[in-house]
């Protein structure tokens, strides 16, 4: 049984879930900001308030672009590709980052949680990487620059064309 499935569900539910999660807490936090008329080092609180949010939404749109990604490479069981692979790639990426971040700001728990979601991501990367070997008792099919046929018996040698005289 494989892994590849279930792991790429997993992240696709953690993605959506986070993606939810990132944009509910900057438009908190920008209703904080704007009913407290909090200004920090002279900014226009109304800018900080309108800038946490649009920037909840950008970050949980992107969260739910990696989702669905994650989503489609579990519907389909194939490896992403182009910009999906690169779209998970980043959200590793931004995963360890907020994990370095999160340990001295947030916590040891807010950690563990960016680094599961950074391990899931990278096991879903790289489960679709592996190349599966073949069951106990199966040949695996030949290629032509191992001289073997497809069913693994060596391939007919030919020889080159005789020349023709004129």
């Amino acid at each position: 049984m494989s892994v590849r499935r279930p792991v790429a569900w997993i992240v696709a539910v953690v993605l959506f879930l986070e993606a939810v999660g990132v944009a509910a807490l900057n438009w908190f936090l920008g209703i904080v900001v704007d009913r407290q008329d909090m200004s920090l080092a002279g900014l226009d609180p109304d800018m900080m308030s309108v800038s946490s949010k649009i920037g909840g939404l950008v970050f949980g749109l992107y969260f739910a672009l990696c989702a669905l990604v994650a989503l489609l490479v579990a519907l389909r069981d194939r490896a992403p590709a182009g910009l999906g692979r690169v779209l998970l790639i980043s959200a590793a990426v931004v995963h360890g980052l907020l994990g370095a971040f999160t340990w001295g700001l947030v916590g040891p728990g807010a950690f563990a949680f960016m680094i599961v979601v950074l391990g899931l991501i990278v096991l879903l990367l790289m489960t679709y990487d592996a190349h599966e070997e073949p069951a106990a008792g199966q040949s695996a099919p030949g290629r032509p620059e191992d001289g073997r046929s497809g069913d693994g018996t060596p391939a007919p040698v030919s020889s080159p064309p005789a020349p023709t005289t004129p």
